[in-house]
């Protein structure tokens, strides 16, 4: 991975122009694309499969007067008067006429209707009107809504003084998420942020641009992508609020890394692609922990949740491919710039005396202290922020088992609250205070009760009832003995008498544990009413699809949980080479789960600071908020985790104790993760107070979680844990370090491979080079060299050749040494040599051949064994004369061969000329070449004497 980022930085350095063209073309191409063909993210909540979504779309087909959506008007009469006086209900008549004037109005339904059995309050204070429409919510237009409102006006222009009129109900209950100026200051905050931890303007502004960018991109694709799929209205706004903060990190890891090697006396476009490739190769991780949380949100099994993670994943992925793409582009631009004036005064300033501090140290020195002077004591100051950091990290370590117990004591508190955790979708409760179709929520609960905002519909075929009115009284009546019914306003058949239905008023409301308890009841006599009555009843209406929603959701968090905490576990064991380190980093991110729970419990559900954070209403939270912030969450706090013990085990690994280690990589670490974590509470934190209310109870979950995860776990409990552990925290068994694949986040095999980039020096050019190899079973080899054009050849009998041969092939383990094939380092680009790499036997080596392998294995052992026929050696010759012609000519790379075999056979199927070159011994030479043939390789000639039909 590091080696491909640092390809990739240095061609993004050098083609920075056409990579910031290609960018900005994107955009403008996805964005017109979205404006010409998006249809907007207004998709409904919905669960295929579950009971009440199957009844609403049966219903859809056999009663669809009833299967739509609804609005309702609220009429309250004056002090004194009543609803049902002829004055009231004269307008109530005339509105009741216009309103089955609007568009897409199929049924309008008053207290005063020849049908009607309810509609008015038990005192007569109050009177609705029922507004049934065609479609789901998201399909209503403006016309329609623009009309209710319209007769709504009208209604209150017509009403004596003193008496009230409002709209609202099912059509109106949910708003669609915008942006308002208050996320702007989490920007701002963000940029105050980065203009301390990089102190540079250019450099600050770099991750904001470049974010900002990225999420464009992001939003504009994902309404290109409406013309194709449906969205609800929370996924742009969640893509938003994660692509900006993680946009901003990422570059913000690259941009001060970056910073730090300029200061260390690294040439701009060397910079550019070592800081792509180590702190890129820890993006990049970071990235995919997060996107594989997002797409693991599938498990749940429902659409709308799979459409929403995939979405965030999405914007995650621009991200992480704009930071190693753009960035190494927009620096390569910035060139020196990018560093405060100071260093860059600092670097290029001379020495002016013999001993004085070289310009990388002086730079180091401006940056450790703002008032660094001349002098090597002053090169080496630590800056303010080094200071504090230092002490931040003795203090937590210097007596761990408090520190650790003291963590869990606080987070096991603050995760009390979740345990009083309620799901629901959200409703009208959750509009602000001055909504219209709060307003109605709060006059139809005050006067009529609760529970007619929660209306619950039974529905069942009945096309083999001979008395269809009668069976749906005796069905009525039925309901109306079932504990928590309050009215049963509706019983009838449609029109066809082949469907009917029963409309359910419950005590209490739509969020009430009662009414999902009467959901349950209601459910529960199915099999009693089938039998008695032959009618199967389903029950729906919005009510219950939100309670089947909520409780799917629940039921999906325990295995959601167990996907991301296994996947945490494994991830870090192969970033760590540890089993320690893993497991703290998940009970870790656990802690931190439950910690922003409780916060969400606390302020939502609770009612804390609800003021201040404008929290309109307080209840059940939004039911996909767990297993969104889980998923998100999780690939943060492993943001956190791998930049942070990344630093620390590098130390370890350069010979520091366990105990210096953590001190030294927690220094040169806390204050970019410091930074980003600042950025990332900032942006979450800005869409709490203003926000929709389905981005605000998550966007403050996020916000708590990764101030927790970042200061409290991963910048307190991490370093008290490994300094409790010491050397353990870094151990693995052997079995399992053989069975997890290496992730090299901080380019450690890029930097090896820049240090051998001209190694051997003896032999620059050779296509295979190894020093000191040692390999599994005592098996070592003190020196190989092989030039172009030569055949490397290895003697079955010889224990060291098979092995060998697959180390030189990358399918081969090293114990100790170097070695280069091809001019890949082993074992580093071990995948890439084993895809340039063929084995072959003398029968398949011309198909081996045609893939033009940079290295080909030549499998002699069982033609030893037997004679070979002279039409296999006549084939096997000409493929090889054939491939060193090709490179001769330019037209293909000739490959390098190895014999595995005896000389004389290798002999026999090589081309005239071939060198032939051993592995050395102590007292070994160099092997001479065969005798050549003047010219190109030609034709073997006959069969040696006595060997008329083969070898």
């Amino acid at each position: 991975m590091s080696t491909l980022l640092y390809a990739l930085g240095r061609w993004a350095t050098r083609a920075r122009v056409l990579v910031l063209a290609l960018w900005i073309a994107l955009l403008a191409l996805l964005g017109a694309g979205a404006a010409l063909f998006g249809q907007g993210a207004n998709a409904p909540i919905t669960i295929p499969g579950t009971e009440s979504q199957q009844a609403i779309t049966e219903l859809g087909r056999t009663f669809p007067e009833v299967s739509g959506t609804s609005a309702t008007i609220i009429v309250v009469a004056a002090d004194g008067q009543r609803a049902d006086d002829p004055s009231y209900e004269r307008i109530i008549d005339e509105a009741a006429s216009e309103l089955e004037g609007v568009d897409a109005v199929t049924a309008v339904q008053t207290p005063f209707s020849e049908q009607a059995s309810g509609g008015l309050a038990d005192d007569g204070s109050a009177a609705l009107i029922t507004v049934q429409l065609e479609g789901e919510v998201s399909s209503v237009s403006d016309a329609t809504v623009e009309g209710i409102e319209q007769v709504t006006e009208q209604i209150r222009d017509r009403l004596p003084t003193g008496a009230e009129a409002s709209y609202g109900g099912e059509a109106f209950s949910a708003a669609v998420p915008g942006i308002s100026p208050t996320e702007a200051v989490g920007v701002v905050i963000a940029f105050i942020v980065l203009i301390l931890t990089l102190g540079s303007l250019i450099a600050a502004g770099m991750p904001l641009l470049i974010a900002i960018l990225g999420v464009g991109v992001s939003i504009a694709g994902m309404f290109l992508v409406t013309a194709f799929a449906d969205l609800t209205s929370t996924t742009p706004m969640l893509a938003l609020m994660l692509g900006l903060a993680v946009g901003i990190d990422y570059t913000l890891f690259i941009v001060s890394r970056h910073q730090e090697q300029l200061r260390a006396g690294a040439e701009v476009e060397e910079s550019i692609a070592r800081a792509t490739a180590t702190s890129g190769s820890a993006v990049v991780f970071a990235g995919l922990t997060v996107i594989i949380a997002l797409v693991g949100l599938s498990v749940a099994g429902i659409p709308f949740l799979t459409a929403l993670g995939v979405a965030a994943a999405a914007a995650v992925a621009v991200a992480v491919l704009i930071s190693v793409t753009l960035t190494p582009a927009i620096m390569s631009m910035a060139g020196m710039r990018i560093l405060p004036k100071k260093h860059r005064r600092a670097l290029a300033a001379p020495p002016s005396e013999p001993g004085e501090p070289s310009a990388p140290e002086r730079a180091e020195g401006a940056t450790a202290s703002p008032s660094t002077g001349s002098g090597n004591a002053a090169a080496h100051a630590p800056s303010r922020a080094d200071r504090f950091f230092a002490g931040w990290v003795r203090a937590v370590t210097r007596r761990p088992v408090l520190t650790i117990v003291a963590v869990l004591v606080a987070l096991g508190l603050a995760a009390v609250p979740a345990l009083d955790l309620r799901l629901a979708l959200p409703n009208a409760t959750s509009l602000p205070a001055d909504d219209p179709a709060r307003v109605t929520y709060e006059l139809t609960g005050e006067h009529f009760g609760e529970g007619h905002n929660g209306p619950l519909l039974l529905t069942g075929s009945i096309i083999t009832s001979e008395d269809p009115l009668g069976l749906m009284e005796d069905l009525a009546d039925e309901v109306r003995q079932v504990p928590g019914v309050a009215d049963v306003p509706l019983a009838t058949p449609n029109m066809g008498a082949d469907t009917g239905i029963i409309q359910v008023v419950p005590e209490e409301g739509p969020h009430a544990e009662s009414t999902t308890e009467l959901v349950h009841t209601l459910r529960e006599h199915h099999d009693e009413w089938l039998q008695q009555y032959g009618v199967s009843l389903a029950v729906t209406g919005f009510t219950a699809v939100g309670i089947d929603v909520s409780e799917m959701l629940m039921h999906a968090l325990l295995p959601f949980g167990i996907l991301v905490v296994g996947l945490s576990l494994i991830l870090l064991a192969m970033v760590f080479r540890s089993v320690w380190v893993p497991v703290k980093a998940t009970l870790g991110y656990l802690l931190s789960v439950g910690a922003a729970f409780g916060a969400v419990v606390a302020v939502f559900q609770w009612g804390w600071f609800a003021e201040p954070l404008h929290v309109s209403a307080t209840g059940p939270v939004l039911s996909f908020m767990p297993i969104i912030l889980m998923g998100v969450l999780f690939g943060l706090a492993m943001d956190y985790e791998v930049f942070l013990v990344s630093r620390i085990r590098e130390e370890y690994v350069h010979g520091a104790g366990a105990h210096d280690a953590i001190h030294r990589g927690f220094v040169g670490s806390a204050k970019v993760v410091t930074a980003a974590a600042l950025i990332m509470f900032a942006v979450f934190a800005a869409f709490v107070p203003e926000g929709d209310p389905s981005i605000k109870v998550i966007a403050l979950g996020l916000a708590v979680g990764v101030f927790v995860d970042a200061f409290v776990v991963r910048m307190t409990l991490v370093p008290a844990v490994m300094a409790l552990l010491g050397d353990r925290a870094w151990r693995m068994p052997r079995w399992l370090s053989r069975v997890l694949p290496a992730f090299d986040v901080e380019g450690e095999g890029l930097a090896r491979e820049i240090e051998h980039r001209q190694w051997p020096s003896d032999m620059p050019h050779a296509v295979i080079a190894a020093d000191r190899l040692a390999l599994r079973g005592g098996l070592r080899l003190p020196e190989l060299r092989v030039s172009p054009g030569e055949t490397l050849l290895l003697d079955p009998r010889d224990p060291l050749s098979l092995p060998l041969a697959e180390v030189l092939t990358g399918r081969g383990s090293i114990v100790t040494g170097t070695v280069k094939v091809d001019g890949l380092l082993l074992p580093e680009r071990a995948s890439s040599l084993r895809a340039r790499s063929a084995w072959a036997d003398p029968e398949s080596l011309r198909d081996a051949l045609r893939d033009r392998p940079s290295v080909v294995v030549l499998d002699l052992r069982a033609a030893g064994e037997r004679p070979m026929p002279l039409s296999l050696v006549e084939s096997a010759h000409s493929a090889l004369a054939a491939a060193q012609i090709d490179g001769v000519r330019g037209s293909a790379p000739a490959p390098t061969v190895i014999a595995l075999g005896s000389r004389e056979l290798a002999e026999r199927l090589l081309p005239r000329g071939a060198v032939l070159v051993a592995p050395s011994r102590p007292a070994a030479g160099r092997p001479e070449p065969a005798p050549a043939l003047p010219g190109l390789p030609d034709h073997p000639l006959a069969p040696a004497a006595g060997e008329q039909k083969g070898l």
